[in-house]
């Protein structure tokens, strides 16, 4: 199946881009595998809202639809990483950069190498789910998209009942409920993101020894060495439960020993 929106976007050229294009090219490590036809139709795909909830309500006032799944995170191929994040971009990516100085992130007095503020690959999650970015804000928009499809609202997927965050309407009442979605801005009661696996490449008896360098061979993966928001959740993935690389019950053993 190939979802029409994708099709209308994509053309002969295709926006395979996604990982073969500009931000790959680049060396910067995505979230894959990727599998169009599981991004398509699932909650990351921007562009079937509609279908999904079956009315006409979220394109057209709530955000833009670009008629394009992938570049709501990639840069287009036919564009350049380094254009994009001079023009506001989260290094490698399509999404405008939140202000990193507005986290508070998680803090122990256990938690060695404690990360100041987000990385860039957790931060292109963040950009949606902490409520301070409109979910449609990128910088490349697709060729052919038009400015007169401008949405009335750009919404952002905040919580409160503020006329801009999607919380307005989604509050269990007048549409499903979203809250579990938000993150917001403070990071303390999290899973700590951004820092150096304690069982990486070190003798650690509370921390599992990776299987590589990319992680574990049962799909949890490291960045860089660091633990990061897609180190646990594959958005590529939307069979899965929450996202989750490993089922609930184990993905938690997977690193800790206890």
């Amino acid at each position: 199946m190939v979802w029409p929106g994708l099709r209308r976007a994509v053309g002969v050229s295709g926006i395979l881009l996604c990982l073969t294009g500009a931000a790959a090219a680049a060396g910067v490590q995505q979230p894959a595998p990727w599998n169009a036809n599981d991004i398509l139709g699932s909650k990351h795909d921007l562009t079937s809202l509609n279908q999904r909830a079956g009315v006409e309500a979220m394109a057209g006032m709530a955000f833009n639809d670009y008629e394009n799944p992938c570049i709501y995170c990639h840069v287009p191929a036919e564009e350049s990483t380094d254009e994009a994040e001079t023009g506001g971009a989260i290094a490698g990516w399509n999404r405008i950069r939140p202000v990193a100085k507005q986290y508070e992130v998680y803090n122990s007095p256990s938690l060695q190498g404690m990360a100041k503020r987000p990385s860039d690959i957790s931060m292109l999650c963040l950009s949606c789910h902490d409520g301070t970015v409109a979910v449609d804000r990128i910088v490349f928009k697709p060729i052919g998209w038009s400015s007169d499809k401008q949405t009335t609202l750009h919404m952002q997927l905040g919580a409160s009942s503020n006329i801009q965050q999607c919380g307005k309407c989604h509050d269990g009442d007048v549409a499903h409920d979203i809250s579990v979605k938000t993150i917001g801005t403070s990071l303390r009661d999290d899973h700590p993101i951004s820092i150096r696996y304690a069982g990486f490449a070190i003798d650690n008896p509370n921390f599992r020894t990776v299987d590589g360098p990319g992680g574990f061979d049962n799909g949890v993966r490291l960045y860089d060495g660091m633990v990061e928001c897609a180190s646990c959740h594959d958005i590529h993935n939307p069979q899965a439960k929450m996202l989750l690389r490993v089922e609930a019950p184990t993905l938690c053993a997977t690193c800790h020993i206890k």
